[in-house]
């Protein structure tokens, strides 16, 4: 019997939503600040999933850096859907213009510019009755799900907004989506926060209009109180497959360390089945870390590839940057076969400096790149936020490893190195970590991995690293927010040139 592993998609990729065409999935989830935004996968068994691109992809679709954007600010909560021939993609701007649809004949894209409609919340749905008349359900200002009749081609509110469900009375009901299946409308909702009190409810109604009456067994879901490795669980959208089976895509979190836990990955997107009782209301199992797969013919994709080497026309989709990749900052032609980086601010620690990267997928990882300096300054950075980053670096002869944590910002470690092009390593490892400070834990682990710099290949015999750090400080529970851990090269003065970029999902060596 096949088998699939959870999460489906790893790395920060939370708040996902999912629609079939035929026998096809189209998936989107959250991207904050990061541009480009909204990173969109297919799939053809709900379980191996490749990006074909993100739906905002060009600067033209938003301002620009994001007007007022701050680290977990940008762009929340998308829902996707395929009607009368079109995909729509339906968001909220946190940080500017509030909510838009976009959308594209192709779920490749192009995508249009932003139809923007004036919904006062987040976390907007779409869904259509027979007769063609839109809805929009979201999550109003001032709390519970809120309705709206919508023309979303033209961004037009033709009815409403009004309240139409306030969840079972946790905090924060909010990611509605609207399904019809058979004569009930269901309203799948999140409750209890993004934390570990996260949970599914639903409530189902004979019109979208409501009213609606909630499931007896709610919540629908959630892992709050359990000792399972997958916390958080919520924010879930519905599908189903062409067998006739339904499935549930969700967010989640695989938290590790010293109590109270700390995830460092984000969160991720996790399936789990869905079955319904005999009176019509789904029930969904505590979200498994291995579960029979979907049936129906087996899907593998392509995996990334480990190193890129910088000789496409393009940056592939998965690469990102905070808040903006303005023009002039980077370059593939510059010096052909590199990626040239430019430094448009000097430092890590406010907005606007040149930052490539990638989400960090997996719990034990290798991260490598060849770097020329040349008389600039840049290097390798694992970025949460702005007030909590790690980076090796290289300029004027020298390697030095940086750590902010909040309002500290120390050089950790300092090298010489010969000029010209250098390899500079990251690994990161859910073992072998000592504690910092064995006087008050005897010597327990706290931190959920290490987070190693080098120079040069760790496996070498005599490999020592620059600097071995903490990666607890690298976690939301300790930077907070709504955003998982990304590496990637950057410059902060003059040009930096990147030969190539390894990422290997695989435990570091030991040191």
């Amino acid at each position: 019997m096949r088998t699939y592993d959870n999460p489906v998609i790893g790395g920060f990729h939370p708040d996902p939503s999912v629609c079939r065409v035929g026998d096809d999935y189209y998936l989107v989830c959250s991207s904050f600040e990061y541009f480009p935004g909204l990173p969109l996968f297919h799939s053809r068994d709900l379980v191996h999933w490749e990006q074909i691109g993100n739906v905002l992809d060009r600067p033209g679709q938003l301002p620009l850096p994001l007007p007022g954007a701050q680290a977990s600010g940008g762009l929340y909560a998308p829902t996707i859907r395929h009607h009368g021939g079109r995909y729509r993609v339906i968001n909220t701007n946190v940080d500017g213009g509030g909510n838009f649809v976009v959308s594209a004949e192709r779920p490749e894209g192009p995508w249009s510019d932003p139809v923007w409609i004036d919904l006062p919340g987040i976390d907007p749905d779409l869904a259509w009755e027979e007769d063609g008349t839109c809805w929009s359900a979201f999550s109003g200002p001032e709390g519970g799900i809120h309705l709206a009749r919508i023309d979303p081609v033209r961004g037009k509110v033709l009815e409403g907004p009004f309240a139409t469900w306030s969840g079972t009375g946790l905090k924060f009901p909010e990611a509605p989506h609207l399904h019809r299946i058979g004569d009930w409308w269901y309203l799948l909702i999140a409750e209890g926060g993004t934390e570990r009190g996260h949970s599914v409810s639903v409530a189902r109604g004979r019109s979208p209009r409501g009213p609606w009456e909630g499931a007896p067994a709610n919540p629908l879901l959630s892992h709050s109180g359990t000792a399972r490795s997958i916390q958080n669980t919520g924010h879930a959208d519905l599908v189903q497959a062409p067998d006739g089976d339904w499935w549930m895509v969700l967010l989640g979190v695989r938290p590790g360390g010293f109590t109270p836990d700390v995830h460092v990955l984000g969160r991720e997107t996790f399936l789990t089945p869905v079955e319904w009782d005999e009176d019509g209301w789904p029930v969904v199992a505590p979200v498994p870390e291995s579960h029979p797969a979907p049936g129906g013919a087996w899907h593998p994709v392509p995996a990334l590839p480990a190193r890129d080497d910088f000789d496409g026309p393009a940056l592939a989709p998965h690469w990102i940057s905070p808040f903006a990749r303005p023009e002039g900052s980077w370059s593939l032609t510059e010096r052909p076969g590199r990626l040239a980086l430019r430094a448009t601010g000097a430092t890590l620690d406010r907005p606007g400096y040149t930052f490539v990267g990638r989400r960090q997928q997996h719990h034990d990882c290798r991260v490598t790149a060849a770097i020329d300096a040349g008389t600039g300054r840049g290097g390798l950075s694992v970025r949460l936020d702005e007030a909590h980053h790690y980076e090796v670096e290289v300029a004027n002869e020298e390697a030095r490893v940086v750590a902010r944590i909040g309002p500290l910002r120390q050089t950790v470690a300092r090298r010489p190195v010969p000029p010209g092009p250098l390899t500079l390593t990251v690994t990161i490892r859910t073992s072998g970590l000592v504690s910092a400070s064995p006087e008050l834990t005897g010597g327990r682990t706290t931190g959920p991995d290490t987070i190693a710099f080098w120079l040069g290949d760790p496996g070498a015999a005599d490999a020592r690293p620059l600097a071995e750090l903490d990666g607890r400080y690298l976690s939301t529970e300790v930077a907070c927010g709504f955003t998982g851990r990304v590496i990637g090269m950057y410059a902060t003065e003059g040009t930096v040139a990147f030969d190539w970029f390894e990422y290997v999902p695989a435990p570091a060596p030991s040191a």
